[in-house]
């Protein structure tokens, strides 16, 4: 009897053409047999056809092509993201303005700008080499004022009898009757002549009293021959009003002996404007408490008073100080309120008239809607603002005599201003001027309408453009508020040693850069207004830049090929602009190319946003810090 075979511990799996099929076999000695025979255990070798699929090959597989689809995928997300970013680049970026506003101010930079001439070596030239004598900015803008003026004054209408309105029309169109004046000829010189006692050239002459004489030039006609007498507040509180003596308005000859001589006595209380300052006899404060003006002031302001902290020259005491001082500062806008309700207007003048320098024109009618901006005040209830102490204003019967009972009037208001008190300042420009002024003793800084216009400023602009203009002077008259702080021992409790090296960096800054004829300016009578345009110009750029990191939607100008920042330069310079040599002689601030040159060389900004190689005129290898 034949034994049973033992079945194999494990079927083996055999693969063929037919699919899986097992064989049975015997185990001996720990080996597993098959219908062939007996192999070792160590020797499990099988043919090819016969070997089994191994288990990781199809891992191997899935995996490169895992890699492959999530490098596909990351490539694709690059690819997306990068159209992403230029699509938001190219929407969100700095588009160009194309207003009209903004393509006339392009007119007016290509008009005065020489853009053959390198930035980094000549910037005047390169924003203002076209510029001639009346393209000065200031002068060009006050001009095109009086042109606004013109216009409305020479439009028809019809006010009421006897109103301001009526008095300033009929005096502009009495001075513009140029047939009535030339038929009058001399007669009412003449009439003025024999009431000051007459004139031997012109035939009756009499020998009258010299101080009535010269009384009656100064009370009647407003002429100061030999000195000036005014009213104004005192420097320093109480700020009551005193009568203050000072050079007549022609300048006195001081550096000639012989006239030094004669003006011996007057000279001990006649001082130039230099050594006023240096003596601090010339007094400057402001303030910004009750600020409802707008967001560029805002944001300058704040500029002014972060800048407060990080002055090195400066203890923390003087440093609070100033910044307190900064925070409660008055800031008027645009025009006076009164003068901005016709029914305080017509009050204002009904009774005295305008004068020819301080005509009444309703502001509605010359100022755009930001001009309206200004501080909130009230009238006095104990006030009229009728006064028969002010002299009527005769219109007629000569141009002359109109003016001149104009004149009187004006002498009359100003006198009747420091005898009343007066809840709110007393602008001391007209709304269509162009100058910006601060008051010491109503702690009061003024921006006129007629500033805040084309090329300065406008809603429209580029926000660079605002910034870089009106921006840079508004921060330039703050610094006013600190020019005692600069004088010597105007602070005694700050680091005198770097107050001093910063001075005097600023003053061999300014000397070292070359006029348009090679020779080099003396800037010890402009320091200080050399001081404000440089702290004006970092201020403004501070406040631009933080307006830049939280306010999208910046403008270019079109066609002219600058970055938001580089027009902000270009238009701090186009402020600037006039042709060199123009300047009066009695012009606090340096010469024109040195307004540019100065601050912007001074600007490391300025040379990394125009590429300027180091050393050029525009990348000094030092530069000073005072504010």
């Amino acid at each position: 009897m034949h034994p049973l075979p033992e079945p194999a511990s494990l079927p083996s799996l055999l693969l063929s053409s037919g699919g899986w099929r097992p064989e049975w076999g015997r185990t001996r000695a720990g080996g597993m047999s098959r219908a062939g025979g007996m192999r070792p255990p160590w020797n499990q070798e099988r043919a090819p056809e016969e070997r089994l699929p191994s288990a990781t090959e199809p891992g191997r597989q899935w995996s490169m092509v895992r890699r492959m689809l999530t490098a596909g995928l990351l490539f694709s997300l690059l690819l997306g993201f990068s159209l992403l970013l230029v699509y938001i680049f190219r929407s969100c970026g700095p588009g160009p303005c194309m207003t009209p506003v903004c393509w006339d101010l392009l007119a007016r930079y290509l008009a005065s700008g020489n853009t053959s001439v390198a930035p980094c070596t000549d910037f005047f030239n390169f924003a203002c080499g076209q510029a001639k004598g009346t393209d000065y900015s200031f002068q060009a803008l006050a001009e095109e004022n009086k042109k606004r003026l013109r216009r409305i004054l020479e439009a028809p209408g019809s006010w009421h009898l006897g109103s301001g309105e009526e008095k300033a029309f009929q005096f502009y169109s009495s001075c513009m009757d140029t047939d009535a004046i030339e038929a009058a000829g001399a007669a009412p010189l003449r009439q003025v002549i024999e009431e000051l006692g007459g004139w031997r050239i012109s035939g009756n002459w009499t020998s009258l009293d010299f101080n009535r004489t010269l009384r009656l030039l100064m009370s009647q006609y407003g002429y100061f021959p030999f000195f000036r007498a005014y009213l104004r507040p005192r420097p320093t509180p109480p700020y009551t009003p005193v009568i203050q003596i000072d050079q007549p308005e022609f300048d006195v000859p001081l550096k000639q002996e012989k006239e030094q001589k004669i003006y011996a006595q007057l000279f001990q209380f006649l001082r130039p404007l230099e050594q006023r300052r240096a003596q601090g006899k010339l007094f400057q404060m402001v303030t910004i408490d009750q600020l409802q003006a707008m967001e560029l002031f805002t944001a300058i302001k704040n500029a002014l008073v972060s800048r407060l902290r990080r002055i090195p020259w400066m203890d923390e005491k003087t440093r609070k100080e100033a910044q307190n001082r900064v925070t409660q500062l008055q800031v008027k806008m645009g025009a006076p309120e009164w003068a901005l309700k016709p029914s305080l207007a017509r009050q204002e003048y009904n009774d005295v008239g305008p004068c020819p320098c301080q005509l009444l024109i309703s502001p509605q009618l010359l100022l755009s809607p930001l001009t309206r901006l200004s501080g909130r005040q009230s009238v006095h209830p104990g006030r009229s603002l009728t006064n028969p102490f002010l002299a009527l204003i005769q219109l007629g019967p000569s141009y002359l005599q109109s003016f001149l009972s104009c004149v009187r009037s004006l002498r009359a208001r100003i006198v009747q201003s420091f005898l009343q008190s007066f809840p709110y300042h007393r602008w001391q420009v007209s709304p269509w001027g162009v100058n910006a002024y601060y008051s010491i003793p109503d702690h009061v800084v003024v921006f006129p309408a007629g500033l805040l216009q084309p090329p300065f400023f406008h809603p429209g602009y580029p926000r660079a453009v605002n910034f870089g203009a009106a921006g840079s002077i508004m921060a330039h008259e703050l610094l006013h508020i600190f020019y005692q702080l600069l004088l010597p021992g105007g602070c005694p409790a700050c680091d005198t040693r770097a107050l001093q090296g910063a001075l005097l960096c600023l003053k061999h800054h300014y000397e070292t850069i070359p006029l348009p004829n090679g020779t080099f300016f003396n800037g010890s009578r402009t320091f200080l207004e050399n001081a404000a345009d440089i702290g004006g110009l970092a201020i403004a750029l501070q406040a631009y830049s933080k307006r830049l990191l939280w306010h999208r939607g910046e403008t270019i100008l079109p066609n002219l090929d600058l970055s938001p920042q580089q027009l902000f330069f270009r238009s701090y310079a186009q402020v600037m602009c006039r042709e060199p040599g123009t300047q009066e002689p009695q012009d606090p601030h340096s010469p024109p190319t040195l307004r540019v040159h100065g601050p912007l060389s001074n600007t490391p900004a300025f040379a990394r946003y125009f590429h300027c190689p180091h050393g050029a005129l525009m990348n000094p290898s030092s530069r000073c810090q005072l504010w």
